[in-house]
């Protein structure tokens, strides 16, 4: 019968055991790859759309670029506001770090919810959604229908349909999850490439246009029948500040970003500044080419106007750079948007498994594989235009509240390094808020029924904060 005999090595000490550190995220992106995160996620299809829009919201040419103007000085000031708090607090998280700081885990936590469920997956899938839209210049079949479900679940309450295109856009979506998965330096240099060569083709449009000689400058002071009036200046606002969106994407990544304390102010003011003069720019060309009756009764601006001037092959060319531009957005939103969820289940509030950084890529792999998925889900279901307008008024209630977080944070944080301060405080910040404000007051005046929605769809998440908030306290 075998002896069990004692073991003649001594056991270690478990307080000598060494312990493995968890992985980490860490600082790979350089101040270029932060600019082109900045100016990548702004400048998607917007710019070449909302023209015709805003136009026939004002009437006026003049009034147009004003609006453009406005609406850029408002986003260069939430970006001089945010780098304030980038700069202070160079985490994961972006605005759930910010507003969880200023008043707590549950204002962190809603904004995270809705960025999430509904704002930037809604926004993935738009872009997505987009890109297959512009492809089906090339390859028609995209738009064709695979099979209609009998069941009433579709945008409006309409059957669900689902076409080949999206079948496609949820390809791409999936396509550069895997190469953010795999580095944050791949994802990022992914998006700088795509950017320079977006910057140069939206370049030669501005060029080809400007320079063309085919224009007349009588056209600026043009006018056609519109809405007019504050409200439909507004309306226009809310156009511009869509094609603005996504300036705050860079301060998500703020973890992984290098001296983050001087490279998160640059490329948040840099990357603001240039889609400023681009958006003027090429809003120059249109209706130096184009009269406003032409910019209004067109649904593709940009396309029209080199159609215009050089035929159907200039069009197509346009078409290829609106989808070079949507490809760079959409691999900015996924790079960046994986952090919120991150951040969250770091804190206890989402799903475990997406507070995981992957012990090789270094990376937030499992929280951006869900984001992916249910962002996913949304292409397929068709509802990613209305989610985008629903949570435009709540969406912007969290950008106001960040923004009042400077001033909360410097009396409640007096002890909080700033390594950069907001220039023009607390001018700056104040003005932004009032824009803000003033956006959010005429929006719920017009689309009451989308605000209400939109507040619903937060407030949702509410019972959902009050449980992950009970398993924290119980580990």
């Amino acid at each position: 019968m075998p002896v069990n005999r004692p073991s003649t090595q001594s056991p270690i000490p478990a307080a000598e055991i060494p312990v493995q550190p968890r992985p980490s995220l860490q600082r790979v992106l350089g101040v270029w790859s932060a600019v082109a995160i900045v100016i990548g996620t702004v400048i998607g299809s917007g710019v070449f759309l909302v023209p015709s829009t805003m136009i026939r919201f004002v009437g006026s040419v003049k009034l147009l670029f004003i609006v453009w103007i406005v609406a850029g000085l408002l986003s260069l000031f939430g970006a001089l506001t945010y780098a304030e708090l980038a700069a202070a607090m160079p985490e994961a998280g972006g605005e759930y770090v910010y507003l969880s700081a200023a008043y707590g885990p549950f204002w962190g936590y809603i904004y995270g919810w809705t960025q999430f469920w509904v704002a930037k997956s809604g926004s993935i899938a738009t872009l997505a959604a987009g890109f297959y839209t512009y492809l089906t210049a090339f390859v028609p079949v995209l738009g064709s229908s695979i099979v209609v479900i009998p069941l009433h679940i579709g945008p409006g309450g309409s059957l669900l349909e689902i076409h080949y295109g999206q079948l496609v856009a949820i390809g791409l979506i999936l396509i550069l999850a895997a190469v953010n998965y795999v580095g944050v330096r791949s994802g990022g240099n992914v998006q700088l490439f795509v950017t320079v060569i977006k910057m140069a083709l939206i370049g030669g449009v501005i060029a080809f246009g400007l320079l063309s000689g085919r224009g007349d400058f009588s056209h600026f002071g043009g006018k056609i029948t519109a809405a007019g009036g504050m409200a439909g200046f507004f309306a226009a606002m809310v156009s511009a500040l869509w094609a603005y969106d996504g300036w705050n994407n860079v301060s998500m990544v703020s973890s992984e970003i290098r001296n983050p304390q001087r490279n998160l102010p640059r490329s948040l003011i840099v990357g603001t500044s240039a889609v400023i003069a681009t958006y003027l720019l090429i809003n120059l060309a249109y209706f130096y080419v184009l009269n406003p009756a032409q910019v209004a009764s067109s649904h593709r601006v940009a396309a029209d106007m080199m159609s215009y001037l050089h035929g159907n092959a200039a069009a197509a060319a346009v078409t290829v750079a609106v989808l070079i531009s949507i490809f760079a957005a959409l691999n900015g939103s996924i790079l960046a948007g994986a952090r919120v969820p991150y951040a969250m289940a770091r804190d206890g509030l989402f799903f475990r498994a997406a507070a995981v950084v992957h012990p090789k890529f270094h990376t937030p792999g499992n929280s951006m594989i869900l984001l992916c998925l249910w962002a996913s889900v949304v292409v397929l279901s068709g509802w990613f235009d209305d989610l985008y307008n629903f949570v435009i008024f709540g969406s912007w209630i969290l950008y106001l509240m960040t923004a009042v977080s400077v001033f909360v944070l410097r009396r409640k944080r007096r002890d909080l390094s700033r390594p950069y301060r907001v220039i023009g405080y607390p001018l700056v910040p104040v003005l932004f808020v009032c824009v803000a404000a003033l956006l959010l007051v005429s929006t719920i005046q017009t689309r009451p029924r989308e605000s209400l929605m939109g507040l619903g769809l937060m407030a949702a998440g509410i019972p959902f904060y009050f449980y992950w908030k009970s398993r924290v306290k119980k580990y």
